[in-house]
């Protein structure tokens, strides 16, 4: 034998080894190394039948709730900046880290942005082509029978001597009343109900982005500016009255609503004996408002806001603001008014500052600046060396402290500065005649004297109160309220609404006796379809009674079920049967 032979007979030998092999094969050149490929137009199709499939939905819907955790529990700067500043103050190793993550600005950030849009995209893509299938269903009809009904989940069966044709129409009838879209398919009643499962599932989809299109439409035309406003003051609403204002991106400061609004008075009452004690029971604000001129009569309470227009007027907060008169060494007055204090616990235990800017000259007659540091309580507590405090919120017995400052307040250097506290940087203290740093508790109508003829400060027996107002405009609100009723009258009707399909066929049997078979099938797990079956086959014996041949079934009886798959066997047991009614050979009651 040939060396080529012996070639031949060895490559032969291992061909149908080779053949059926799984190996890779690396030492051929024509082998194949991989799999079809899918292309861009494929990779894209596949990104879009995951991004639109409800497993997608669900973890997107997941991780927007999650990536709201971080805007409950961190301050953003879109509510409240010096919350903000307080907090990167108070973590400055966590600050940089939250910065990187956006974690200030959650709502605006990047990956919150991210998933708000692939959930709007995921969530259109599940809809529309579920839309369109279940106009599909409605405009169709429910098929007909199968051919074994006694396969079926639930399923009764008995003779008549009514005619087949009698039967169906019976049926039919039936089921029109009960609310099932019905119709006659060959020798059988083919009926549905629960359509608006469907229904409910899609508007529940639907009310989702609704929900999603209102957040996004409120976040981007929205306005909101807080306003602190002693009793006797009044606001306008322009930028320039606001304390603090922030708006959407899309919103101009010319779609603020014109109107104005004075604080008559503000009502608190309290809880006065109990466990709960000192408890707001009045909270309310009475104002006047005007709005094109007219001026109304309104009451501000907590959750009743003042609509005025698109605006709302909340109240949130209120303190009090004691009266003080400042004179300088000569008895000039410099200073006379309210000054709003910020409370600091549950009774009104308040803090501030004084601050006399101008007007105010020195013994020798040089310009200077004054500032108190104040303490208020409306009810005194703590009569000994400690520290006052109040032990109720009304305006029983208050107490005002006082320490003084002389110098330059820094209010021209054109740096923010908080109104309810002084910068001492360029201050000093007054002292008494001991040395000490003068302070003093003052009761109302009482005066602390300034040490070297630099004048007094009186506590007037008048201390007003003062209410903190949000004027807020929501475009979205409205459009969120609804969608959200919408989602839940969807999510009722998917998680109650039971879609099934019933068939009742009549025929005529071998020794002419009209057999009628009825069957039901769920579109999901149901344990009340039996229960309509049987409620559904008394109804239809009444126009097609069982003849006397067959035991007559328990109208209250629930119809037995079948395994699918697998025929109903002939339970029934000649044996059994009562004497004057023998149930004929093979027929069998469900």
């Amino acid at each position: 034998m040939s060396k080529t032979d012996v070639t031949e007979s060895t490559a032969a030998d291992e061909a149908p080894g080779a053949a059926l092999s799984t190996a890779p094969r690396e030492d051929r050149e024509d082998a194949v190394t991989g799999g079809p490929v899918l292309g861009v137009v494929g990779w894209i199709r596949w990104f879009w039948r995951q991004l639109t499939s409800m497993r997608v939905a669900l973890i997107l819907l997941f991780l927007l709730s999650l990536g709201a955790v971080p805007g409950s529990l961190v301050p953003q700067n879109s509510a409240d900046e010096m919350k903000v500043q307080a907090f990167k103050d108070a973590h400055p190793t966590l600050t940089p880290l939250y910065e990187k993550l956006q974690f200030f600005d959650v709502y605006g950030s990047v990956w919150f942005s991210a998933i708000y849009i692939l959930l709007f995209v995921s969530l259109i893509g599940c809809i529309v082509p579920r839309s369109w299938q279940f106009v599909g269903q409605l405009r169709g009809r429910p098929p007909g029978a199968p051919r074994r009904l006694d396969r079926l989940p639930a399923y009764t069966t008995w003779r008549t001597a009514a005619g087949p044709e009698e039967a169906r129409e019976a049926a039919l009838a039936l089921l029109k009343k009960r609310r099932f879209r019905a119709h006659r398919a060959g020798d059988a009643v083919a009926a549905e109900k629960g359509y608006l499962r469907e229904a409910g599932n899609l508007a529940f989809h639907v009310a989702l982005i609704v929900m999603l299109v209102a957040f996004a439409w409120g976040q981007l035309f929205k306005s909101e500016g807080g306003k602190l406003i002693v009793e006797g003051d009044g606001f306008s609403n322009t930028l320039t009255q606001y304390d603090d204002f922030k708006s959407g991106s899309q919103f101009g400061t010319d779609e603020l609503e014109p109107f104005s609004f004075r604080l008559d008075s503000f009502t608190g009452t309290y809880e006065k004996s109990g466990p709960q004690r000192g408890t707001p029971r009045t909270f309310e604000a009475a104002v006047t408002y005007s709005r094109g001129g007219a001026d109304r009569k309104a009451v501000i309470r907590v959750n009743e806001p003042l609509k005025v227009g698109d605006s709302k007027v909340y109240l949130i907060a209120h303190g009090y603001a004691p009266v003080v008169t400042v004179k300088d060494g000569r008895g000039k007055t410099v200073f006379h008014g309210a000054v709003p204090l910020l409370p600091i616990d549950n009774n009104v235990t308040s803090t501030g500052a004084i601050k006399v800017m101008d007007g105010y000259r020195d013994k020798n007659g040089k310009k200077e600046q004054l500032g108190f540091q104040a303490f208020f309580v409306p009810t005194f507590a703590g009569a000994g060396q400690g520290t006052m405090f109040s032990q109720f919120p009304a305006l029983d017995f208050p107490v005002m402290a006082l320490t003084g400052f002389r110098g330059d307040l820094r209010v021209n250097s054109g740096l923010p500065q908080n109104v309810y506290q002084l910068d001492k940087s360029k201050m000093t203290q007054f002292k008494d005649a001991s040395g000490n740093k003068l302070a003093q508790r003052l009761l109302p109508g009482e005066t602390m004297t300034l040490p070297d003829g630099a004048g007094s400060i009186t506590f007037e027996k008048d201390v007003k109160e003062w209410a903190s107002f949000q004027v807020s405009q929501q475009p979205g609100n409205g459009l969120a309220l609804a969608g959200a009723i919408a989602a839940i009258a969807g999510l009722t009707g998917s998680l109650f609404i039971q879609r099934r399909r019933i068939w009742v066929r009549a025929v005529r049997g071998e020794d002419g006796v009209t057999v009628v078979e009825m069957a039901g099938l769920g579109r999901s797990e149901s344990a009340k379809l039996p229960e309509e079956l049987a409620d559904l086959a008394v109804a239809l014996t009444a126009q097609a009674p069982p003849t006397a041949e067959t035991p007559r079934a328990d109208p209250e009886a629930v119809p037995e079920t079948a395994v699918p798959d697998t025929a109903v066997p002939d339970t029934t047991d000649p044996a059994d049967a009562p004497a004057e009614d023998p149930a004929p050979s093979g027929e069998a009651d469900k």
